[in-house]
C-alpha cells in the first residue's frame, strides 16, 4: 500500500501550471527550484521544494523559498501573478531573495486566505500596497528590511485584526502620523517592529481617543528620532510588555517612573538618547529584568550604589545583561557584583571607573561578554578573568595595564570571538596563537602596546588583525597561513617588520584594509597585491619599496585610498591609476622617484579630495584639468560619513589626528620640477583647504581668481618664477593662516591690510622688486601698490627655509567604511544587546 501510495500525483494541474509560470519569472542561480518541472518524475508538486500541499485538498498552502544558507545565491527577477491560481494559499515566504527595486506586487493583496506573509529583505522598493489590508485573515506580516515608504495614513493596517506579528523596520513611515493610533486598534499584536522608520512623534493630545489597549508584548521603535512625548503612549498601548527598544532616539530628562509598573518587562533598551540623571532605584524591584542597556545617555552618579540598586530588591536576580556606558563614576569593589549571580554581559566601557578587585577574587557568574575599555584597571593584569572560561568578547583596551599577560590567559582564549588589549602598555611577546581562538572568524586589536619580538602564527580563521604601534620585527610571512576568504582587516603599522613583502595576496579576497605604513619593509610590491580586488585601503607609507607600480593594481577598482609615499619607488605615474581606480579619495606618491609628467589621464578621479605628488622628479606642466576633480570644486565631501585618520606633516612633525575626510581637500605638487604657468583651472578648486606648489620652475602671475579659493587654509607658492603683484582678491581668503610666497619674482607694493602686514617679512622674502610692511624697504611710488586685501595670518618665522616645511595630507581610513570598524567597535555593545 505505501508503494501504490507514494505514486500517487496528489497536485492540482491549475496550480502546477501556476507555478511553474511563477518560476520563469525568476533567475535561479543556485538551482533551489531545480525539483520543479513538467517531467513526468516531477509531476507531483506537493513534492516539490519549499511547497506543502493540504493533506484533505491537495491544494499548496505554503509557499517557502527563503535561501536555505547564505552562501547560495537569492532567486532574483519578478513575482508572477500566476500565484493567485493558489487560491488554498496560507503561507508565502520569500525572505531574503532579490526582487530588486521593483515594488511589491498589488495582486498579493488578493490571496485573501495568507496567514502568513514574510518579504523580509527581499530589496523590494517603493510604496507599500494599501491592498495588503485585504488580507483579513493574516497573522504574520514582515516587510522589513526593504526600501518601501508609506504614501499616507497607515488605516488599511487596522483591517488586519488578527495580526499577531508586524515588522515594517527601515521603511519609511514618516508621512503617517497615524501610526501610533492604528497599532492601538490590532488587539491581537504581540510584536511589532518599527527600527529606522522616520516615525513622526507622538502627538499627546492624540492619546486621548485611545480608550483600548492591546496585547502587545515585544516593541521595537529604535532609530526613530521619537522624542520623550512617547512615554505616556506605552503603559496606554500595553501593560505586559516583555521587551522594549527604544534605543537611538531623542528621549530627554529622566528615566520615567512608568517603566516599575511593567511587572513582566525582560528587556529594556534605552541606549543612544539623551537621558539625565541618576539611575532609578525601581530598577531593583524589576525582578524579571534580563537586558537592562542604558548606555551612551548622559547618566551620572555612583555606579556602586546603582549595582546595589539593581540587586537589592529581589530574592533571585535575574540579569544577564548589564549596559552602563555613560559617565558613571566611583570605585568598584567585588561586593556590588555578590547579588548577581547570573550575568552573562558587563558593559562598563567609557565610565572614569575605578575597579579595585582583590587578588583572589571569584566572581559569582561566568560572563560571556566584558566589555570595560577606559576603565581604571591597572596596572596588573587583572587575575579575576582565570575563572571566566566562557568569554567570547573581551575588551580592556586603554584600562592602564602596563603588565605582562600570565600564560594562563591564553588557555582562555579557545572561545574569544574578538579580543581587545589596545592602548595600554603591555611588555612582551606572544605565544603561538594558531589555536588559541577556537571559535570562527575571530578579531585581535592589540594595538598601542609595547609587545615585541617575531609575530608569532595566528589563528587561520582570523577576520581582523591590527598589531599596529608596537615593537614586532622580522618578516610578515605569518599571513600566508591565514585563511583570505574571511580575513578583512590587516594593520601592522608603526612596528619594527621588515623584509620583502609576501606573494601570497591573491589569497585575501575579502580583505578592505591593509596598513604596513612606518615598517622597513623593501623590494617590489609584488603583483599578487593587485589581485586584491575588494581593497578600500591600501597603505604602504614610510618604508623601504622600490620598483615601478605593477599594472595588476588596475584590477583594485574599488580603491578609495591609496598611499605609497616615502618610499623609493619610481618609474612614471601610471595612467591606469585615473582610468581603472575611480573610487581614489585619497592619492599620495610623495618622497618617491616618479619622474615624468603628470597624466592627464588622473583627472579622471572625480571623486579625488587629496591628491600629493610632492617630493618627486615630475617634471612639465600642471594639466588644466585638474577642475575635473569634482570633489575638489564642492566645499563639503559628498560623502560626509566617512571618518579617518589623518597624518598632518607639519614643520617636520608628523601627527596623527581624527577628522571627517569631507572637510580635507589637499593638492601637494611642491619639490618637483613643474614649469609653465599655473592653470586658471586650478581656481575653481574652491573646497581646497591646503594648495603647495612651491619649489618648482612654475612662471606667470598669481591668478586674481585666488580669491575664489575661500576655503583655503594653508597656501605655499614660494620658491618659484612667479611675477608680478601680489593679488587684491587674496582679502577674500579670510581663512588663510599660513601662508608663503618667499622667493620668487613678485614686484610692487603688499596690499596694505593689517592682517598681510601680520605675517613675518619671510612670507615675503626673496622678492627684490616688492616693497612695503612687513618688508623693511618702503616703496617709493605709493600709486603703484596693489589694490587692499584682508587676509588673515600668523607668524612663521622659519617658513621658507626647512625642507620639511610644506604641509603632506597622508591618510588611512579606519571600516566599514563601513563595515569593520563598524562592526568591530560596537561588537561589544550590541552583539547581545
Amino acid at each position: 500500500a505505501r508503494v501504490a501510495d507514494s505514486n500517487i500525483i496528489r497536485c492540482i494541474d491549475e496550480e502546477r501550471e501556476a507555478l511553474l509560470t511563477f518560476k520563469a519569472s525568476l533567475v535561479d542561480e543556485s538551482g533551489v527550484l531545480s525539483s520543479w518541472g513538467p517531467e513526468d518524475e516531477k509531476r507531483d508538486c506537493c513534492k516539490w521544494t519549499g511547497l506543502r500541499c493540504s493533506n484533505k485538498t491537495n491544494h499548496v498552502i505554503l509557499l517557502d523559498l527563503q535561501p536555505i544558507d547564505f552562501d547560495s545565491f537569492p532567486l532574483r527577477g519578478t513575482i508572477s501573478p500566476a500565484l493567485l491560481k493558489l487560491h488554498d494559499l496560507r503561507h508565502l515566504n520569500l525572505s531574503f531573495n532579490d526582487f530588486s527595486g521593483s515594488p511589491i506586487p498589488e495582486f498579493i493583496g488578493s490571496l485573501s486566505k495568507l496567514r502568513y506573509l514574510d518579504l523580509f529583505g527581499t530589496v523590494f522598493a517603493g510604496p507599500i500596497p494599501p491592498q495588503l489590508g485585504n488580507l483579513s485573515r493574516l497573522q504574520h506580516l514582515d516587510l522589513g528590511s526593504n526600501y518601501l515608504f508609506s504614501t499616507g495614513n497607515l488605516d488599511w493596517l487596522s483591517h488586519l485584526s488578527y495580526l499577531r506579528y508586524l515588522n515594517l523596520d527601515e521603511s519609511n513611515l514618516a508621512n503617517s502620523s497615524d501610526w501610533f493610533q492604528v497599532i492601538g486598534k490590532l488587539h491581537s499584536l504581540k510584536t511589532l517592529s518599527l527600527h529606522s522608520c522616520y516615525l513622526p512623534p507622538v502627538i499627546p493630545l492624540s492619546l486621548n481617543h485611545l480608550n483600548s489597549s492591546t496585547s502587545l508584548e515585544t516593541l521595537v521603535l529604535s532609530d526613530n528620532n521619537l522624542t520623550s512625548s512617547i512615554y505616556p503612549w506605552l503603559p496606554n498601548i500595553s501593560s505586559i510588555f516583555i521587551s522594549i527598544d527604544l534605543g537611538f532616539n531623542q528621549l530627554q530628562g529622566s528615566i520615567p517612573e512608568s517603566f516599575q509598573h511593567m511587572v513582566y518587562l525582560e528587556h529594556l533598551r534605552l541606549s543612544f538618547n539623551e537621558l539625565e540623571g541618576g539611575i532609578p532605584k525601581f530598577f531593583g524591584n524589576m525582578c524579571s529584568l534580563i537586558t537592562l542597556n542604558l548606555s551612551n545617555n548622559k547618566l551620572s552618579g555612583q555606579l556602586s550604589e546603582i549595582i546595589q540598586n539593581l540587586s537589592s530588591g529581589c530574592l533571585e536576580n535575574s540579569l544577564k545583561s548589564l549596559y552602563l556606558e555613560n559617565s558613571l563614576t566611583g570605585v568598584i569593589s567585588e561586593s556590588f557584583f555578590s547579588n548577581i549571580s547570573n550575568l552573562k554581559e558587563l558593559h562598563l566601557a567609557n565610565n572614569p571607573l575605578v575597579l579595585k578587585l582583590s587578588h583572589d577574587w571569584v566572581p559569582p557568574f561566568q560572563l560571556i561578554i566584558i566589555s570595560l575599555s577606559s576603565c581604571k584597571i591597572g596596572p596588573h593584569f587583572p587575575k579575576w578573568l582565570q575563572t571566566q572560561n566562557q568569554i567570547e568578547l573581551l575588551d580592556i583596551s586603554n584600562t592602564g595595564i602596563s603588565d605582562t599577560i600570565p600564560d594562563w590567559f591564553w588557555n582562555l582564549s579557545n572561545k574569544f570571538s574578538f579580543l581587545d588589549l589596545a592602548s595600554n602598555q603591555i611588555k612582551g611577546k606572544l605565544p603561538n596563537l594558531s589555536s588559541r581562538f577556537g571559535t570562527s572568524n575571530p578579531g585581535i586589536d592589540i594595538s598601542s602596546n609595547h609587545f615585541e619580538g617575531l609575530i608569532p602564527p595566528l589563528p587561520s580563521n582570523s577576520s581582523f588583525l591590527n598589531l599596529s604601534k608596537n615593537r614586532f620585527s622580522g618578516s610578515i610571512s605569518f599571513l600566508c597561513s591565514i585563511s583570505g576568504s574571511k580575513l578583512t582587516y590587516v594593520d601592522l603599522s608603526s612596528n619594527l617588520l621588515s623584509g620583502k613583502l609576501p606573494d601570497c595576496w591573491w589569497t585575501f579576497d575579502s580583505l578592505v584594509i591593509l596598513n604596513l605604513e612606518n615598517n622597513s619593509f623593501s623590494g617590489r610590491i609584488p603583483d599578487s597585491m593587485g589581485f586584491l580586488q575588494n581593497i578600500q585601503t591600501l597603505s604602504l607609507h614610510n618604508n623601504r619599496l622600490t620598483g615601478e607600480l605593477s599594472s595588476s593594481f588596475r584590477n583594485c577598482s574599488q580603491l578609495r585610498l591609496l598611499d605609497l609615499g616615502k618610499n623609493a619607488l619610481y618609474g612614471e605615474i601610471p595612467t591606469w591609476m585615473g582610468e581603472s581606480l575611480s573610487n581614489l579619495i585619497v592619492l599620495s606618491l610623495k618622497s618617491n622617484k616618479f619622474h615624468g609628467k603628470i597624466p592627464f589621464q588622473l583627472c579622471q578621479l572625480a571623486f579625488l579630495q587629496v591628491l600629493d605628488l610632492s617630493l618627486n622628479n615630475i617634471s612639465g606642466k600642471i594639466p588644466k584639468c585638474f577642475n575635473n576633480f569634482t570633489a575638489m570644486t564642492q566645499e563639503r565631501s559628498s560623502d560626509p560619513t566617512i571618518k579617518d585618520k589623518l597624518m598632518l606633516t607639519w614643520k617636520g612633525s608628523e601627527r596623527e589626528y581624527r577628522s571627517t575626510l569631507g572637510l580635507v581637500k589637499s593638492l601637494e605638487l611642491s619639490n618637483n620640477n613643474l614649469n609653465g604657468a599655473v592653470p586658471e583651472e586650478i581656481m575653481d578648486l574652491v573646497g581646497l583647504v591646503a594648495l603647495n606648489l612651491s619649489k618648482n620652475h612654475l612662471t606667470g602671475q598669481i591668478s586674481p581668481k585666488i580669491g575664489q579659493l575661500k576655503s583655503l587654509d594653508f597656501l605655499d607658492l614660494s620658491r618659484n618664477q612667479l611675477v608680478g603683484g601680489i593679488p587684491s582678491s587674496l582679502s577674500q581668503l579670510s581663512g588663510l593662516s599660513v601662508m608663503d610666497l618667499s622667493y620668487n619674482n613678485l614686484s610692487g607694493k603688499i596690499p596694505t591690510v593689517t592682517q598681510l602686514q601680520s605675517f613675518n617679512d619671510t612670507v615675503y622674502a626673496g622678492n627684490p622688486e616688492l616693497c612695503g610692511l612687513p618688508l623693511p624697504n618702503k616703496c617709493r611710488d605709493e600709486e603703484s601698490a596693489a589694490g587692499p586685501g584682508i587676509t588673515e595670518g600668523r607668524d612663521d618665522a622659519d617658513t621658507s627655509e626647512d625642507e620639511d616645511q610644506f604641509i603632506t595630507l597622508g591618510f588611512y581610513v579606519s571600516l566599514i567604511l563601513g563595515f569593520i570598524v563598524g562592526f568591530w567597535g560596537v561588537c561589544g555593545t550590541l552583539l547581545r544587546s
